[in-house]
């Protein structure tokens, strides 16, 4: 059902079941796939492709002008997936340049006021707390919880099942499986809960700990904790793929708590 109050462009694609609610803005260029829900007031701008059955709650702005310098009008987008929920204010400006986009992927759910800058990369199931804050070029894994009021500084990564709890400014990467806290933001040990609930077993949970042990806890640099749990850690998906991470990453990664 689209509302004869709403503004949808004629040129928009528009799916199957799709609800378009009073006062809904649907701009040129816009695709929305089948059984989404578009709340009053929600806009969708310019370069907006969503998939199916999300739902994009009141005042949400998606695909707005990137508040970038190097901005110069191109036709970039914002590539949305399928199963999302994008609470009331979020704010999702699409890709700097004309080959670039912003990306989420699946079944996130992103809270109130949170604002996502150009050409970030959120993966699946993801949570972003409210009011949190992500910067340019940021990339995002699978399944990470960012609470309330985060700030994730430009080009940083956060890997999988990562926690970062509320409040952090984030200006480093944060590897895979464990949480964060404080400010500066510092290693508080593996996300244990969670990875219990993924069924992760007790002697894997330990070869993570072991590996970040390693890594935060010893007197070496990043690389020799790296080439350590290389030669002392028995191999798993996990710890390849904290190897990887850490081994790849750019900006270096956050530092121990103690």
């Amino acid at each position: 059902m689209i509302s004869n109050l709403a503004h949808v462009d004629p040129s928009a694609k528009i799916g199957n079941n799709v609800t378009i609610m009073p006062f809904a803005f649907v701009d040129k260029n816009v695709e929305i796939g089948d059984d989404s829900v578009i709340m009053p007031y929600a806009g969708l701008f310019n370069g907006t492709i969503i998939g199916k059955r999300n739902t994009i709650y009141c005042n949400a702005m998606i695909g707005v002008e990137p508040q970038d310098f190097h901005y110069k009008g191109d036709d970039s987008k914002v590539i949305i997936g399928d199963d999302n929920k994008i609470r009331e204010n979020v704010v999702i400006a699409r890709g700097t340049y004309t080959d670039g986009a912003t990306r989420i992927g699946d079944g996130n759910f992103i809270m109130e006021k949170v604002h996502i800058c150009h050409d970030v990369v959120i993966n699946n199931r993801c949570v972003i707390g409210i009011g949190t804050i992500i910067a340019g070029n940021c990339f995002i894994e699978d399944e990470v919880i960012m609470s309330n009021s985060v700030v994730l500084h430009q080009n940083n990564r956060i890997g999988t099942l990562a926690l970062i709890q509320s409040g952090c400014h984030v200006q480093k990467d944060v590897p895979p499986y464990i949480i964060t806290s404080g400010n500066p933001v510092t290693y508080h040990g593996v996300n244990a809960v969670i990875l219990e609930r993924k069924h992760v077993g007790d002697r894997i949970m330990r070869h993570i700990a072991n590996a970040y042990r390693l890594i935060f806890s010893s007197d070496t640099s990043l690389q020799d904790a790296v080439i350590k749990i290389e030669e002392q850690i028995p191999k798993s998906d996990e710890i390849n793929k904290i190897i990887d991470f850490v081994g790849n990453s750019k900006h270096g990664i956050i530092q121990t708590k103690f």
